[in-house]
Formats: structure tokens, C-alpha cells, sequence
């Protein structure tokens, strides 16, 4: 006996999906004849993980496999193959569960006379406003293929510059996490055993020495409050940063430092131009390309620039003075190129343009700030190497005036 994964539609045409056991395909066929249904899909399902809870419980769609999802798609389109057609190839090629899953749903939407768009619209934690709104310009114009490919480079480029931010980020953390850890170690292993030693000779410490005595005490006496401090502080700390006020403080705060203020306007700037020209070159109007551009921006100090300069546009008022008014958020280029685009009829081209240059900007900044990192990790590793050499074994070579 096997288990099965069927759909099936019932007398009214509604679908619904169940899990049988049953001696074959065929055996499954007379059963679901049986109950009144018509046979949708049919699945053979593992008995110990059914594909329905794994694909829940542990898939996931990775930004890169929807980036290669829109472009293949986009590709056998050109190349003339249905809509219906292409996405069951694609769902035959992958192998992830969830994504498979995803594919087989969208061709029966699609099948059942659903367009791409709709079928797309109804699964917002997979695909963004964005995705959807390209693509439903797309059938539109009567170019999905091209809305499609179009899709692919804005979220690869997106996709590319975040991660490259992300990456020159994480490494001090890394490094920084490291050398707490170690700290922590030598301060339950190694300090006891040096502290034990300048008790027993009795010797005159100095007050580095004492301060990390007593800091290895606390520690070790104290080691499940310590754990359960550090626990609820970091709780603490993950829930109001996702809190509204934590997250606004948090945009405020990063847009005021030195370097890393003017990477995020930069990044910000080239998310707006990058998907505003990607929506305007795939005939989105300009109205619902600012409401998009306005949900994709991630920092609320941006969301609400973008908010005000579409009911600007809404009310017949010029896009690039309100890029010129926030000053602060974004460069005084992008107003200029927005105005030139505006006085020549070729917004998304000029919007394209910014995309390009503050993309490249971000990027060799990204290059700058890990050569810049790098030194000044050393420089705080050694400063607190050196710390530790003067507080606890500097003191051992003193042991000779006792002995």
C-alpha cells in the first residue's frame, strides 16, 4: 500500500486535496470516482514526511530561485512555449519541494482560467508588489515575457547590492562575537587559575588586575544569572527592534552615522530609481509605480517621502521637486536627473541611469569600508589582547619579589 497526495474538483468545481492510502494509481482513481470527484493532480507521498507538511514546515523559495523562476519563465515565453506549458517544465526541473509545490499551484490557477498576475497576487509572502505589478503591466501590453526578464534583473540587481552590503557587515560582527566568546572563556578557565595563584602568595595587585578578578568571579558564581540576563536582553532587544518605534529609531540613528549614513541613502536611492524605471519601462502608470516603489523602500523615513511625492504626482505636481524637498534622504543628483527625465519625456531612462551610478557607488563603498574594517579590528583585537596582558600577566612576573 502507498500513500497518496490527490486533488480533486467535486460536482460544484471546487478543489480540494486529501491524503489516501491505496494499492496503485489506478486503485486511487476508482476511489476518488467513487466519492464524486475529478482527478487534478496526483502525488505519491512519503510515509514518514508527506510533501504537504515538508514543503510547509521546511520550504523554502530562496531571492535567487525567484530571480531564476521569472527569467526561465520569461525565456520559454519568448521562445513560444505556453504559459501552462512552461510552468510544468519548470516545476519537473526543480528540485525544491516548496518551489515545486509553488509551480504545480500556479499552473492549475492558471489552467483554471486565473492570469499569471491573480495567481501570483495571491501568495504576497512569495512574490512582493513588485512582482506582481510588472507582471500584470506585462499581460497588459501584451508583453509578459519581457515583464518577466524585466523582473529578473531589477530583483538580481537588488538582490546583488543588498548582499554586498549585508556581506561587509557581517564580517566585524563575526569577528567582534569571536573574541567575546573568547573572552568569556578566559575569563572562566583561565583568570581563576591566575587569581588562585596570587592568593596563595598574597601579592599587591593593581586595579586592572583586581577588576578583572572580580568581573571572572561574578561570572563563574553567577553563571546562570548571567546566561539569563544575556537571553532576556537579547529578546528584548530583537522584539523593539521589531516594534515600530525600534524600527524608526533604528533608521534614524543609521542615517546619522559618518559612513554608514551615506551608504544607506545611496542604497535607498538606487531601490528607488532602480524600481520605479523597472515599473515605468513595463507601462505601469505613474501613480501605482510610486505606491510599489513606496512598499518596496525599507527605511520609514523613505516610505514617507515616497508617500508624499505620489500624492504630489496624484495631484499633477512635478516628481522631481519632491526628491529636490527631501534634500536630506536623497542626493541632489537624483532630483536633477528625475527633473531632466521629466523635461524629455524619459523619466525611466534617466531613473535607470541613477540606478546604475549609485549602484556602482554603494558597491566600491562596500570595497572601502571592509579595507577600512579590517585595520581597525586588528587594532581593537590587539588593544584588547593588550588589556588582558597587562591586567593578569603582567603581575605574574612581579611573583619573583614574593618568592
Amino acid at each position: 500500500m502507498a500513500l497518496y497526495t490527490y486533488k480533486a474538483a467535486d460536482k460544484s468545481g471546487k478543489v480540494y486535496e486529501r491524503i489516501v492510502e491505496a494499492k496503485s494509481r489506478l486503485d486511487l482513481y476508482g476511489i476518488i470516482r467513487q466519492e464524486g470527484g475529478t482527478v487534478v493532480s496526483v502525488k505519491e507521498t512519503s510515509r514518514f514526511m508527506p510533501s504537504v507538511s515538508f514543503n510547509n514546515l521546511f520550504g523554502t523559495i530562496k531571492t535567487q530561485e525567484k530571480i531564476n523562476f521569472a527569467k526561465n519563465l520569461g525565456l520559454m515565453m519568448e521562445a513560444g512555449l505556453p504559459l501552462v506549458r512552461s510552468l510544468s517544465v519548470m516545476g519537473k526541473q526543480t528540485r525544491n519541494l516548496a518551489l515545486k509545490k509553488l509551480l504545480s499551484e500556479l499552473e492549475e490557477d492558471v489552467r483554471a482560467g486565473k492570469t499569471l498576475s491573480e495567481s501570483l497576487g495571491k501568495r504576497p509572502k512569495v512574490f512582493s508588489t513588485l512582482f506582481v505589478s510588472m507582471v500584470k503591466a506585462g499581460e497588459e501590453s501584451g508583453k509578459v515575457s519581457q515583464a518577466l526578464s524585466m523582473v529578473a534583473s531589477q530583483m538580481e540587481k537588488s538582490h546583488s547590492l543588498a548582499k554586498k552590503v549585508r556581506g561587509a557587515m557581517i564580517y566585524p560582527v563575526i569577528i567582534i562575537s569571536i573574541m567575546i566568546i573568547l573572552a568569556v572563556l578566559l575569563l572562566m578557565f583561565m583568570v581563576p587559575t591566575l587569581t588562585a595563584t596570587f592568593e596563595g602568595i598574597g601579592a599587591k595587585l593593581p586595579l586592572s588586575t583586581r577588576v578583572t578578578i572580580y568581573l571572572s568571579s561574578f561570572l563563574v558564581e553567577h553563571t546562570l544569572l548571567v546566561i539569563s540576563l544575556f537571553i532576556l536582553v537579547a529578546m528584548s532587544a530583537i522584539l523593539f527592534a521589531k516594534s515600530r518605534v525600534g524600527r524608526r529609531l533604528a533608521d534614524t540613528v543609521f542615517l546619522q552615522l559618518p559612513i554608514i549614513g551615506e551608504m544607506i541613502r545611496e542604497f535607498e536611492s538606487a531601490r528607488t530609481a532602480r524600481t520605479l524605471s523597472s515599473l515605468l519601462s513595463s507601462g505601469v502608470e505613474i501613480v501605482v509605480a510610486m505606491d510599489v516603489t513606496t512598499d518596496v523602500a525599507q527605511n520609514h523615513f523613505y516610505k514617507q517621502a515616497l508617500a508624499r511625492a505620489k500624492g504630489a504626482v496624484e495631484k499633477g505636481e512635478p516628481m522631481s521637486a519632491i526628491f529636490m524637498e527631501y534634500g536630506t534622504l536623497y542626493p541632489p543628483f537624483v532630483g536633477e536627473m528625475v527633473l531632466v527625465g521629466e523635461e524629455t519625456g524619459r523619466i525611466a531612462d534617466m531613473l535607470a541611469g541613477v540606478a546604475t551610478y549609485y549602484e556602482n557607488e554603494v558597491e566600491q563603498k562596500t570595497k572601502n569600508l571592509s579595507t577600512i574594517i579590517e585595520p581597525a579590528l586588528m587594532v581593537i583585537i590587539g588593544a584588547g589582547v593588550g588589556m588582558f596582558a597587562l591586567s593578569m600577566l603582567a603581575p605574574t612576573y612581579s611573583l619573583v619579589d614574593y618568592i
